[in-house]
């Protein structure tokens, strides 16, 4: 794996990627790169492709053009069998969940480590459960369908299969989105927990300001097809564009950024 200057380890690099659907262009030449134990936040207008890219750069669709490689390998043009390995090194969180309906969160969660491993029935129920613990959800959560659960609740559980196998990197898409503010903060302040104790790295996309301040070191902004910036927040919010200056400094990235350094300053005091 290639690594900057100083040291830091680029797990994923994206190269001149193109994706277009007919006739539109969503991505057009598109460079970002993802280092080790980084959480990184992914923002754009609407229609930006900030979905697409977390799709393409997990294999779930191929780009017309341009190359992904993870881990330093070049996954662009990986049929399934060679894909398996690096799927074991990643968890990916669906803006929806996207659990099985018809299965009940313990066995969610069962699916991955019964797809990629061969264990005991008990030794994965075991791990499963862990993981459900770990994504904060009570062990009677494991026996209930997605239907009997709150909106946050799914949110965990699909976070609890993504956690399945230990990923070295976990993919976000949109984890807040139909949350309260509460289960917002809350599924931050876990983001942030998980990313500290199990030294993920994390690949956030997301429209929630405050999950920006609260969790992300650096942001990659999308526009016109590229990636027109990707840096610290202080770096970002001084960025010369019209939709970032509107996004940093409107009301809500105010406000998000107020939370922040209140929140800063209580940890500091105490």
């Amino acid at each position: 794996m290639s690594a900057m200057p100083d040291g830091r380890e680029r797990v994923v690099e994206v190269r001149g990627v193109v994706s277009r659907f007919g006739t539109q262009v969503v991505h057009d030449g598109l460079d970002l790169d993802v280092y080790r134990g980084e959480v990184l936040g992914v923002i754009g207008g609407s229609g930006a492709g900030k979905s697409v890219l977390l799709r393409t750069i997990v294999g779930l669709r191929q780009p017309q053009g341009g190359t992904i490689r993870m881990f330093g390998i070049d996954t662009t043009h990986m049929d399934d069998a060679e894909r398996r390995p690096i799927e074991r090194r990643f968890g990916l969180l669906f803006q929806d969940g996207a659990l099985f309906s018809s299965l009940t969160v313990l066995e969610n969660v069962r699916v991955p480590l019964i797809e990629y491993y061969r264990l005991p029935d008990d030794v994965v129920d075991d791990l499963a459960m862990l993981k459900i613990r770990l994504a904060g959800l009570p062990t009677s959560a494991a026996h209930k369908y997605p239907a009997a659960l709150s909106g946050g609740m799914r949110k965990r559980a699909g976070l609890a299969r993504a956690l399945a196998l230990d990923p070295e990197i976990l993919f976000l898409d949109e984890p807040t989105s139909g949350l309260d503010p509460l289960s917002a903060a809350a599924f931050d302040e876990l983001i942030a927990t998980l990313h500290a104790s199990l030294g993920l790295t994390v690949f956030l996309v997301t429209h929630d300001m405050d999950s920006l301040y609260a969790v992300c070191e650096r942001v990659a902004v999308l526009s016109n097809g590229k990636v027109v910036i990707a840096d610290t927040i202080d770096k970002v919010e001084q960025y010369d564009d019209d939709w970032v200056r509107q996004c940093f400094l409107g009301p809500r990235g105010r406000s998000a950024a107020r939370q922040a350094e209140w929140v800063a300053s209580l940890a500091r005091a105490g």
